[in-house]
């Protein structure tokens, strides 16, 4: 086994203050999410991925890759939600094991309110304590780490 690479002070810096800054900008955001919609962040991801649809609809297999989730995890969190009236849950016209998830009204309006307070939180948190330059710097820095992680920026 070669030698491990350690990674030097500088590298160890970006490392962790990449690692405590991103649980911690996670859960402040997520409480904000929380205390002003009640909705969840997993709530969240699924209802505005749903509401970007002009359909408002997506294969559950489709919206579980989209969300980095397994088709089983989203498929009980769905019906979590399912319980709450935010979505329901229809057959696949042209594959009959497969689901579709669709928005309803009231899940729409759950996502209409909570957006604005939602990215208020992310811009308090963190867009407006960046500079341009510093904003542009962290996409590229997100554009290659996915890249290489073969995603992209959804």
């Amino acid at each position: 086994m070669p030698n491990p690479r350690w990674l030097n002070e500088r590298e160890y810096r970006a490392w962790l203050g990449y690692r405590r800054m991103r649980l911690l900008l996670d859960a402040q955001i997520a409480r904000d999410l929380q205390r002003d919609s009640g909705l969840s962040e997993a709530d969240y991801d699924v209802l505005s991925a749903l509401s970007a649809r002009e359909s408002r609809r997506w294969r559950l297999q489709e919206l579980a890759d989209r969300m980095l989730w397994s088709k089983s995890r989203l498929s009980r969190h769905v019906s979590r939600m399912e319980e709450r009236g935010l979505v329901t849950r229809q057959e696949c016209a042209d594959d009959g094991r497969g689901a579709v998830i669709v928005l309803t009204a009231q899940g729409l309006d759950a996502i209409v309110q909570a957006a604005p307070d939602h990215v208020e939180s992310v811009r308090a948190h963190l867009i407006d304590l960046l500079t341009q330059e510093q904003l542009d710097t962290l996409g590229d820095i997100a554009e290659t780490v996915l890249h290489h992680l073969g995603a992209a920026i959804q």
